[in-house]
Parts: structure tokens; sequence; C-alpha cells
């Protein structure tokens, strides 16, 4: 049994926290009190601490007695979070989402004897882990991973729920979104090249670019064909984009009485409140990973990946909670169970890329409920 803190006690970072209880002693860390007490209420376990991670020499105080780490913290914060952890010495899983070059900790963990597993939640997560695996195994000519949560319940106008901050998701909605077609790296405005696919349970759902391959990019570039897109119910792209193109996304202050407000501050104040999601509200987790190449017999194969996941009524768990904490959850009992030993900053699909590790991450999910349905078929060419 290993001592263990997770920074982050909001709707994933709980949710892992409760999960590692089961074979650990944990430490759930946060700035709300509040927040604590109620999550510590679901198990008595659990210990909890008030804490600030922007204060880095409290911060590292607090993880000192700690085996591991696990970062679930805001992505504006994360950067700064994870190489403060990396400083102290301590191994850590990341589901931070940061926007920074993670790979800039790395000469940092190998100095530190560290091991950093960064980007370990859904996607990016199990879509790089999944990359990884078959990249071992076939010559790739093409990945793709839709993926998207979404409420049970379509609400217009934006048939959306958002497990997070509204500013997090409008900026994957304004931040150029990264492709790679027939060898060549390509950006196109997110929300762009909106297609419509079919999935069993759902119905049609509407497919649109964002910025989601990151690490891939460039630790699988010789792949010709690589591509992310976000999944969300009809219409909700036409909401957004007349949103962002009528400014409302702009970070630009404008006058309003004699005051000074961004756009931007505006509307994720209204779109809180529009797309918070409830703790008890039902939600679904779609997403369908492709990929296509040869395999060792030298015949064209397709691989697909299909995931459906809904809130869990019983332990009262969100499916993005489920399948973004339950996959770090696996990343580190894995590596706490001796299976990744390798030091300094790993994305997913490195992990993935070894037998055991993947083998051992698929079935730590299927046991609590998180299937990925597998089919392979051959392609004339």
């Amino acid at each position: 049994m290993s001592k263990i803190i997770v920074l982050g006690g909001g709707m994933v970072g709980s949710a892992i926290a409760l999960d590692l209880t089961k074979r650990h002693d944990v430490t759930l860390s946060d700035i709300s009190e509040a927040r604590l007490a109620h999550v510590k209420q679901k198990n008595e376990k659990l210990i909890i601490l008030a804490l600030d991670v922007t204060n880095l020499a409290s911060l590292k105080e607090a993880i000192e007695p700690f085996d591991l780490v696990v970062c679930a913290v805001p992505g504006f914060l994360g950067f700064k979070t994870l190489r403060a952890i990396i400083e102290a010495g301590k191994n850590v899983v990341d589901i931070s989402f940061f926007p920074e070059d993670a790979f800039e900790l790395a000469a940092l963990a190998k100095a530190n004897n560290v091991t950093a597993i960064v980007d370990c939640g859904v996607a990016p997560g199990m879509d790089n882990i999944i990359l990884g695996r078959y990249n071992e195994l076939m010559s790739i000519t093409h990945f793709e991973c839709l993926v998207g949560g979404l409420p049970k319940v379509k609400k217009w106008p934006f048939y959306y729920k958002a497990p997070f901050s509204p500013v997090d998701v409008i900026e994957e909605y304004t931040r150029p979104a990264r492709y790679v077609e027939n060898g060549t790296l390509v950006t196109r405005d997110a929300l762009t090249d909106c297609t419509y696919v079919e999935f069993n349970r759902v119905g049609t759902l509407e497919s649109f670019n964002s910025d989601g391959l990151r690490s891939i990019l460039f630790t699988m570039s010789h792949i010709p064909n690589m591509v992310e897109k976000t999944l969300r119910y009809p219409g909700h792209v036409d909401a957004i984009m007349t949103l962002k193109e009528s400014g409302f996304f702009s970070i630009t202050p404008v006058d309003v009485n004699g005051q000074n407000i961004a756009p931007l501050d505006f509307t994720s104040r209204i779109l809180f409140k529009e797309w918070k999601l409830g703790e008890e509200e039902e939600e679904i987790t779609v997403m369908r990973i492709t990929v296509k190449g040869k395999n060792g017999a030298g015949e064209t194969v397709e691989v697909v990946y299909d995931l459906h996941d809904e809130y869990d009524a019983p332990t009262r768990t969100s499916s993005m909670a489920r399948t973004t904490g339950y996959t770090a959850t696996a990343a580190v009992n894995m590596f706490l169970e001796g299976l990744f030993k390798e030091k300094g900053v790993f994305p997913p699909e490195w992990v993935g890329a070894k037998e055991e590790c993947f083998n051992y991450i698929m079935q730590y999910l299927a046991e609590r409920g998180v299937n990925y349905k597998k089919t392979t078929r051959k392609i004339n060419e």
C-alpha cells in the first residue's frame, strides 16, 4: 500500500482519489475546504488537505511524505505545478492538460530521477495509449479520434453541458486545430470541417476540428494522416459559431456604461450557468478511435475501438470522471506495480507501446465498467 496525494478536488480529481482509496492511503488536496468536506462524505477513509498549489513552497512541503502525486489541477496551473512536483523529486501522473510543452521538463525529470506520465486521461490519454500500442504492431497510415462528452438531455440552444470550466471549453473552440494530412501539418480554425457521424445508442452527432493531437503530432510524426475531432449534438456548432463570429469570445475589452469588460469574461459568466453539469446529472462519453495500416503479414487492416460510457448512478460518478480519472488511476497502479520504470516525461503513447502496460490499463478500465469495443477488418486495396 502506497501513500498518494491527489492535487485538485474537482469532478475528475475527486473520482481519482476515491478510486485509489481501494488500494492505497490517499490524501485529496484542494484550495476549497467546502469541496474537500463534500468529497470526504463519500469515503471516510479519504484524508483531506486544504492546499493552494500556487504557493510552491507549501506545495513542495505538502507532497514530501508521499510516494506518488496525481496532478489534477486546472490547465492554467498545470505546468508550474508539474515542474514543482518534479523539482521535489516525486513521481507523478498528470491530467491537468496544460497548453505548454511537457517535454520542456524531460531533462529536469531525468535529473531528479522522476517518472512523469502526462496527458493521462480519456482524450488525450486512451487514444494515445491505443495508438502507441498499434504503432508497435502495424505500419500505420491513418489515425482518427472522434470524442465528446454529452448530456443525456439535449437542451436548446447549445445541447451541451461542460464537466469543467466554460473558459477551458471556449479555449478549445478558439485555439487553431492542427492535424496531419498526406504527411503535411495542416492548421485550420477550430469548429471547421463539420461532418455528421452515426453512433449506436446515440444517433447522429456532428464532428469538427479541434486541437487534440498534442504530443502525437511530434512523437508519431511518421504517420502521414492523423486527426482528432470533437463530437457534439447537431446544432451545437452553429450556436457556438454565432457567438464566436459576433465577438463574444474576444479578450479585447469594450466599454459598457463606463466599464471596460472583456466579452469573453461576460460570455463565460453566462455560459457557466447554462453549461454547468450537475453532480448527479446524467451524461455520456462517446469515443471512436480508428487506426489503419499494414499489419505484419502485409495486409491492410482497420482497427476501431468504440467507447460508450454513461453516468454511474450507484457511485454518483460522471462518465467524464470515470473515463478520464480511471485511466489516470490505472497508470498510477501500473507504475506502482513496477510495469513502467523509465525516468523522464512520458506521454501516454510511449506507455501504451509496452504490451504489458497496454493490457494492464485496458483490464483495469474493464473492471470498472469502462469498456472499449474492438473491431478489426481487412481492407482490399
